[in-house]
């Protein structure tokens, strides 16, 4: 196996930089090192680099999503073995800590979310995955790994900080504001539950019109109207669950004034700046609100949904590129409403012939 490789190396706000780096080796028993084949861009990535997670440190290799083959293992590895066709979890989890033991993933002792955060990530031709038992997931023969890219991260992002979380019953009233790819995976997957009305709230009408033809009851394009007058006048007193999405406090704003009385603010966007949390307002009104980093239990059975065509992420994918031109992905998944882009696919296993003979490609990038 060759000791260098293509990656995408964060080098601060603003700054990404695909170039040549050393192929990681497996430090612990416990570990496998995956070749990746398809890996793809997370909004969470674009914040990293305009600063939201200060955590990250210039050099780390970014991404946290992807499928791949195993290419070793560790000794301590039982469930998988070279050759395996895998999912990559975006949390590690060794299964043993407290918070394994609860099914809290997310919190894992030894893990959690650490690829492309605390260690090097999935935007590369290899990543090394920590407690590979825990936190890999065999894939089927002859299927379609694009659409289970989406079972890295956004599916059960979706699905567990924003439908379970906010108690998504059958007949409610839901608003999502943000109709990015979490805010899609929230719409997807909160029709198990079957709500009356879905409300999908966004400036971008490209994807409002994509979110319609996803099962969207409503849509509200909130740089042409108050989504907070459309909603409460369209409704007795509000949404039983509103789902941020997006990350910033004026959609949060938006959440916390279009819940009616007993009902559930679900945040799912990451936040890099305080909001105005209106309590004075929502104590009398016996609202939840929860907050909330994916554990990934839920993984299995999206699967099952996604294998059985119930469940059919890949209508979120709607560009290509190859690893050599990553940085090309992430101008057009950063400049979404333009380029109309919802999730970008990125061929892990092609490079340029630029980078393959030991170049490296900077970019800049407003922060």
């Amino acid at each position: 196996m060759k000791s260098k490789m293509t990656a995408l190396v964060y080098g601060g706000p603003g700054n990404i930089e695909a170039k040549e780096v050393p192929v990681p080796q497996i430090n612990k028993p416990t570990d496998a090192l995956i070749r990746m084949t398809r890996t793809t861009i997370c909004g969470t990535d674009l914040g990293i680099i305009k600063g939201k997670v200060p955590d990250v440190k210039p050099g780390t290799t970014l991404g946290h999503e992807g499928v791949g083959i195993v290419e070793e293992v560790g000794a301590a590895v039982r469930n998988f073995r070279k050759g395996d066709h895998v999912l990559i979890s975006c949390i590690t989890s060794d299964g043993t800590c407290e918070y394994c033991k609860k099914g809290c993933y997310a919190h894992c002792e030894d893990g959690g979310w650490i690829l492309g955060h605390l260690i090097n990530g999935t935007q590369a031709e290899y990543v090394r995955i920590p407690h590979a038992d825990n936190s890999l997931h065999h894939i089927p023969a002859n299927v379609d790994e694009e659409a289970l890219v989406m079972l890295s991260d956004i599916l059960p992002t979706g699905y567990e900080i924003g439908v379970l979380n906010g108690q998504v019953k059958p007949g409610d009233t839901i608003a999502i504001v943000g109709s990015g790819p979490i805010g899609m995976s929230a719409l997807l997957t909160a029709q198990f539950y079957s709500p009356a009305r879905i409300f999908m709230i966004d400036l971008d009408a490209n994807r409002l019109a994509t979110a319609k033809t996803f099962g969207a009851t409503d849509i509200i394009n909130s740089a042409n109207e108050d989504p907070v007058q459309k909603i409460m006048a369209e409704t007795k007193d509000g949404v039983d669950v509103a789902i941020e999405a997006v990350g910033l406090p004026a959609t949060f704003d938006i959440c916390q004034r279009i819940v009616r009385p007993t009902g559930h603010v679900a945040v799912v966007g990451v936040h890099g700046h305080s909001v105005d949390l209106q309590l004075e307002k929502l104590w009398i009104q016996n609202i939840t609100l929860t907050t909330g980093l994916v554990s990934t239990n839920t993984t299995p059975m999206l699967m099952k949904n996604v294998l059985s065509g119930k469940l059919q992420p890949k209508k979120l994918i709607t560009h290509h590129f190859t690893l050599g031109d990553i940085l090309q992905a992430y101008k057009v998944f950063g400049n979404a409403s333009q380029e109309k882009a919802i999730k970008v696919i990125i061929n892990a296993e092609v490079t340029s012939p630029l980078l393959a003979a030991g170049a490296k490609k900077k970019e800049e990038l407003p922060v």
